[in-house]
Protein backbone atom coordinates (compact mmCIF):
# COMPACT_ATOMS: atom_id res chain seq x y z
CA UNK A 1 0.00 0.00 0.00
CA UNK A 2 2.55 2.60 0.90
CA UNK A 3 4.50 1.80 -2.63
CA UNK A 4 0.73 2.87 -4.05
CA UNK A 5 0.91 6.25 -2.33
CA UNK A 6 5.00 7.06 -2.19
CA UNK A 7 5.23 10.05 -4.52
CA UNK A 8 2.14 11.68 -2.70
CA UNK A 9 3.49 10.73 0.83
CA UNK A 10 6.97 12.48 -0.36
CA UNK A 11 5.26 15.40 -1.29
CA UNK A 12 3.12 15.96 1.89
CA UNK A 13 6.44 15.57 3.68
CA UNK A 14 8.22 17.90 1.86
CA UNK A 15 4.90 20.22 2.72
CA UNK A 16 5.13 19.56 6.23
CA UNK A 17 8.90 19.67 6.59
CA UNK A 18 8.88 23.23 5.07
CA UNK A 19 6.03 24.46 7.63
CA UNK A 20 8.15 23.34 9.83
CA UNK A 21 11.14 25.04 9.12
CA UNK A 22 8.97 28.11 8.54
CA UNK A 23 7.32 27.77 12.13
CA UNK A 24 10.51 26.97 13.87
CA UNK A 25 11.88 30.41 14.45
CA UNK A 26 8.40 31.49 16.34
CA UNK A 27 7.60 28.07 18.08
CA UNK A 28 10.75 26.47 18.33
CA UNK A 29 10.24 22.88 19.30
CA UNK A 30 6.46 22.81 18.96
CA UNK A 31 6.74 23.61 15.09
CA UNK A 32 6.56 20.39 14.01
CA UNK A 33 3.46 19.96 16.10
CA UNK A 34 1.83 22.74 14.58
CA UNK A 35 2.95 21.93 11.50
CA UNK A 36 0.85 18.48 11.69
CA UNK A 37 -2.04 20.35 12.79
CA UNK A 38 -2.38 23.24 10.35
CA UNK A 39 -1.67 20.70 7.66
CA UNK A 40 -4.33 17.99 8.51
CA UNK A 41 -6.50 21.13 8.99
CA UNK A 42 -5.98 22.47 5.68
CA UNK A 43 -6.33 19.24 3.92
CA UNK A 44 -9.71 18.90 6.03
CA UNK A 45 -11.19 22.19 4.29
CA UNK A 46 -10.01 21.27 0.46
CA UNK A 47 -12.12 18.01 1.81
CA UNK A 48 -15.07 19.60 2.98
CA UNK A 49 -16.90 19.46 -0.29
CA UNK A 50 -17.04 15.69 0.25
CA UNK A 51 -18.08 16.02 3.09
CA UNK A 52 -20.95 18.02 2.66
CA UNK A 53 -22.29 16.04 0.15
CA UNK A 54 -21.75 12.78 2.74
CA UNK A 55 -23.58 14.93 4.42
CA UNK A 56 -26.66 15.27 2.87
CA UNK A 57 -26.80 11.77 1.90
CA UNK A 58 -27.07 10.98 5.25
CA UNK A 59 -29.58 13.51 6.48
CA UNK A 60 -31.75 12.04 3.45
CA UNK A 61 -31.50 8.48 4.34
CA UNK A 62 -33.06 9.74 7.79
CA UNK A 63 -35.49 11.54 6.14
CA UNK A 64 -37.26 8.83 3.70
CA UNK A 65 -36.30 5.97 6.12
CA UNK A 66 -39.90 5.68 6.81
CA UNK A 67 -41.17 5.63 3.42
CA UNK A 68 -38.09 2.67 2.71
CA UNK A 69 -39.57 1.15 5.44
CA UNK A 70 -43.46 1.31 4.20
CA UNK A 71 -42.06 -0.24 0.95
CA UNK A 72 -39.63 -3.19 2.60
CA UNK A 73 -43.01 -4.39 4.42
CA UNK A 74 -45.14 -3.78 1.25
CA UNK A 75 -42.86 -5.51 -1.06
CA UNK A 76 -41.25 -8.11 1.24
CA UNK A 77 -42.04 -10.94 -0.59
CA UNK A 78 -41.14 -9.20 -4.36
CA UNK A 79 -37.83 -8.72 -4.29
CA UNK A 80 -37.51 -7.30 -7.66
CA UNK A 81 -40.22 -5.04 -7.05
CA UNK A 82 -38.73 -3.59 -4.33
CA UNK A 83 -35.69 -3.03 -5.18
CA UNK A 84 -37.55 -1.00 -8.30
CA UNK A 85 -39.52 1.18 -6.03
CA UNK A 86 -36.78 2.11 -3.82
CA UNK A 87 -34.67 3.26 -6.96
CA UNK A 88 -37.47 5.55 -7.93
CA UNK A 89 -37.98 6.89 -4.87
CA UNK A 90 -34.18 7.35 -4.53
CA UNK A 91 -34.31 9.06 -7.74
CA UNK A 92 -37.21 11.34 -7.12
CA UNK A 93 -35.10 12.56 -4.09
CA UNK A 94 -32.37 13.46 -5.86
CA UNK A 95 -30.01 10.96 -3.85
CA UNK A 96 -28.81 6.98 -4.30
CA UNK A 97 -28.54 4.32 -1.83
CA UNK A 98 -24.75 5.00 -2.32
CA UNK A 99 -24.70 8.43 -2.29
CA UNK A 100 -23.40 8.94 1.45
CA UNK A 101 -20.45 6.08 0.48
CA UNK A 102 -19.12 7.61 -2.60
CA UNK A 103 -17.73 10.68 -0.83
CA UNK A 104 -15.99 8.85 2.10
CA UNK A 105 -14.10 6.63 -0.69
CA UNK A 106 -12.89 9.85 -2.32
CA UNK A 107 -11.68 11.33 0.94
CA UNK A 108 -10.21 7.66 1.81
CA UNK A 109 -6.59 8.15 -0.37
CA UNK A 110 -5.74 11.44 1.07
CA UNK A 111 -6.38 10.81 4.98
CA UNK A 112 -4.48 7.56 3.67
CA UNK A 113 -1.46 9.82 2.65
CA UNK A 114 -1.45 11.51 6.13
CA UNK A 115 -1.59 8.76 8.06
CA UNK A 116 1.17 6.78 6.59
CA UNK A 117 2.91 10.21 6.65
CA UNK A 118 2.84 10.10 9.92
CA UNK A 119 3.76 6.68 10.90
CA UNK A 120 5.98 5.96 8.52
CA UNK A 121 10.22 5.90 9.81
CA UNK A 122 11.62 6.03 5.99
CA UNK A 123 10.46 8.44 3.70
CA UNK A 124 11.76 7.77 0.29
CA UNK A 125 13.97 5.25 1.27
CA UNK A 126 14.94 8.29 3.77
CA UNK A 127 14.32 8.78 7.54
CA UNK A 128 11.22 10.82 8.02
CA UNK A 129 12.88 13.71 10.43
CA UNK A 130 9.37 14.66 11.42
CA UNK A 131 9.44 12.08 14.23
CA UNK A 132 12.94 13.33 15.55
CA UNK A 133 10.58 16.26 17.14
CA UNK A 134 9.30 16.44 20.15
CA UNK A 135 6.07 17.18 22.47
CA UNK A 136 7.09 18.14 25.87
CA UNK A 137 10.30 16.36 25.26
CA UNK A 138 8.68 13.35 24.01
CA UNK A 139 9.81 11.97 20.76
CA UNK A 140 6.87 12.18 17.91
CA UNK A 141 8.21 8.85 16.61
CA UNK A 142 7.86 7.42 19.70
CA UNK A 143 5.22 4.59 20.45
CA UNK A 144 2.97 4.02 24.14
CA UNK A 145 4.45 1.25 25.11
CA UNK A 146 7.92 1.96 24.37
CA UNK A 147 10.79 4.02 26.15
CA UNK A 148 10.52 4.97 29.99
CA UNK A 149 7.43 3.38 30.33
CA UNK A 150 3.70 4.43 31.60
CA UNK A 151 4.61 6.14 34.72
CA UNK A 152 6.92 9.05 32.89
CA UNK A 153 6.60 12.32 31.14
CA UNK A 154 6.03 10.08 27.80
CA UNK A 155 3.41 7.83 29.54
CA UNK A 156 1.93 11.03 30.56
CA UNK A 157 1.77 12.96 27.50
CA UNK A 158 0.08 9.64 25.44
CA UNK A 159 -2.57 9.01 28.53
CA UNK A 160 -3.22 13.19 27.61
CA UNK A 161 -3.79 12.40 23.96
CA UNK A 162 -6.35 8.94 24.77
CA UNK A 163 -8.14 10.54 27.03
CA UNK A 164 -8.42 13.88 24.57
CA UNK A 165 -9.26 10.79 21.77
CA UNK A 166 -11.75 8.92 24.14
CA UNK A 167 -13.55 12.41 24.77
CA UNK A 168 -14.08 13.03 20.59
CA UNK A 169 -15.26 9.71 19.93
CA UNK A 170 -17.76 9.98 22.99
CA UNK A 171 -18.57 12.83 21.46
CA UNK A 172 -19.25 11.91 18.65
CA UNK A 173 -21.03 9.18 19.25
CA UNK A 174 -23.79 11.30 21.21
CA UNK A 175 -24.04 13.62 17.62
CA UNK A 176 -24.20 10.37 15.84
CA UNK A 177 -27.46 9.11 18.40
CA UNK A 178 -28.94 12.07 17.70
CA UNK A 179 -28.71 12.26 13.10
CA UNK A 180 -29.86 8.42 13.54
CA UNK A 181 -32.73 7.52 11.88
CA UNK A 182 -35.41 7.23 14.32
CA UNK A 183 -37.58 4.15 15.39
CA UNK A 184 -40.48 3.53 12.63
CA UNK A 185 -43.94 1.47 13.45
CA UNK A 186 -41.90 -0.66 16.33
CA UNK A 187 -38.87 -1.17 14.22
CA UNK A 188 -35.94 0.18 15.16
CA UNK A 189 -33.67 2.98 13.32
CA UNK A 190 -30.15 3.41 12.94
CA UNK A 191 -28.56 0.41 14.56
CA UNK A 192 -25.86 1.52 16.82
CA UNK A 193 -27.21 1.05 20.74
CA UNK A 194 -25.23 -2.69 20.44
CA UNK A 195 -22.30 -3.10 23.19
CA UNK A 196 -19.63 -3.93 20.22
CA UNK A 197 -20.79 -0.80 18.23
CA UNK A 198 -20.51 1.32 20.78
CA UNK A 199 -17.01 -0.06 21.70
CA UNK A 200 -16.48 0.33 17.86
CA UNK A 201 -16.58 4.10 18.35
CA UNK A 202 -13.75 4.20 20.73
CA UNK A 203 -11.37 2.05 17.36
CA UNK A 204 -9.35 5.09 17.10
CA UNK A 205 -7.98 5.25 20.76
CA UNK A 206 -6.93 1.73 19.94
CA UNK A 207 -4.95 3.08 17.05
CA UNK A 208 -3.26 5.53 18.40
CA UNK A 209 -2.15 3.13 21.13
CA UNK A 210 0.30 0.62 18.66
CA UNK A 211 1.33 4.03 16.40
CA UNK A 212 3.45 6.42 16.95
CA UNK A 213 2.87 10.42 18.65
CA UNK A 214 3.04 11.69 15.25
CA UNK A 215 -0.14 9.71 13.83
CA UNK A 216 -1.48 10.01 17.09
CA UNK A 217 -1.46 14.10 16.53
CA UNK A 218 -3.29 13.91 13.41
CA UNK A 219 -5.73 11.57 14.67
CA UNK A 220 -6.62 13.68 17.29
CA UNK A 221 -6.92 16.68 14.78
CA UNK A 222 -8.86 15.18 12.11
CA UNK A 223 -11.21 13.66 14.37
CA UNK A 224 -11.98 17.07 16.10
CA UNK A 225 -12.12 18.34 12.95
CA UNK A 226 -14.56 15.66 11.76
CA UNK A 227 -17.12 16.74 14.81
CA UNK A 228 -16.66 19.99 14.27
CA UNK A 229 -18.07 19.63 10.89
CA UNK A 230 -20.37 17.34 11.57
CA UNK A 231 -22.21 19.26 14.33
CA UNK A 232 -21.41 22.15 11.85
CA UNK A 233 -24.05 20.35 9.39
CA UNK A 234 -26.25 18.87 11.29
CA UNK A 235 -27.21 21.91 13.03
CA UNK A 236 -27.06 23.90 9.75
CA UNK A 237 -29.43 20.91 8.81
CA UNK A 238 -32.09 21.40 11.52
CA UNK A 239 -32.38 25.16 11.55
CA UNK A 240 -33.08 24.46 7.67
CA UNK A 241 -35.92 22.29 8.75
CA UNK A 242 -37.51 24.38 11.61
CA UNK A 243 -37.06 27.17 9.15
CA UNK A 244 -39.53 24.86 6.30
CA UNK A 245 -41.55 23.88 9.12
CA UNK A 246 -42.16 27.47 10.38
CA UNK A 247 -42.82 28.41 6.83
CA UNK A 248 -45.82 25.37 6.35
CA UNK A 249 -49.95 27.57 6.45
CA UNK A 250 -51.49 26.71 9.67
CA UNK A 251 -54.30 24.43 8.04
CA UNK A 252 -56.18 23.72 11.01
Amino acid sequence: MFSLFGVPVDAAYHLVSGLTGILTPVLGGAAAVAAIIAFTIAVRIVLMPLSLRAFRAQVAAARLAPQLLALRQRYAKKPERLQSEMSALYRQEGTSMFASIKPLLFQWPFLSVMYLLFRSPLIAGKPNTLLAHDLLGVPLGSHWLSGAGLVSMQGGVFLGLFALLAGLCWLSSRLGQRMAVPAVDGTPGTPGTGVLVKALAYLTVVIAAFTPLAAGIYLLTSMGWSLAERRFFFRRAAGSRHDQGAKQPDRR
